[in-house]
């Protein structure tokens, strides 16, 4: 599964961004601060998971959904996070939504274009035989 629990960790490059976003300006966070903060938050997002694959498993799923997170967060006091959670699940589908249907559009502006170009070329090979 994993070689070495520090393959576990979160990045300490997302670590320092979250840090820096959440603390006001001139604040500093030691390195070793940044580590234990990093840590911690790993802990506990394989606590989440790992609470999360019982709770499928209870329901006879094979896959952890966001419903799964969700009520694994209220079961273990962890519903204050919850309402910004169930925010966020809902900005972060409408982007997916809006993406894919900006994909679909413009793959079918350019199946209309290629549709166009095609029908413009056989009218100017029918006006060059006609001058013909």
């Amino acid at each position: 599964m994993v070689e070495r629990i520090e393959d576990l960790n979160l990045p300490n490059a997302v670590i320092a961004r979250l840090i820096k976003e959440a603390l006001p300006d001139g604040s500093n966070v030691s390195k070793e601060a940044r580590a234990a903060i990093a840590k911690a938050a790993s802990v506990f997002a394989i606590f989440i998971t790992s609470s999360s694959t019982a709770l499928a498993h209870k329901q006879n799923h094979r896959t952890i959904t966001a419903k799964d997170i969700l009520q694994t967060l209220n079961e273990l006091d962890f519903e204050s996070f919850v309402p910004s959670l169930t925010q966020d699940l809902e900005v972060y589908r409408k982007m997916v939504k809006d993406k894919k249907e900006s994909k679909a559009n413009n793959k079918k502006d350019a199946s209309t274009g290629d549709a166009t170009a095609s029908s413009s070329s056989a009218v100017v090979v029918a006006d060059s035989e006609e001058a013909a």
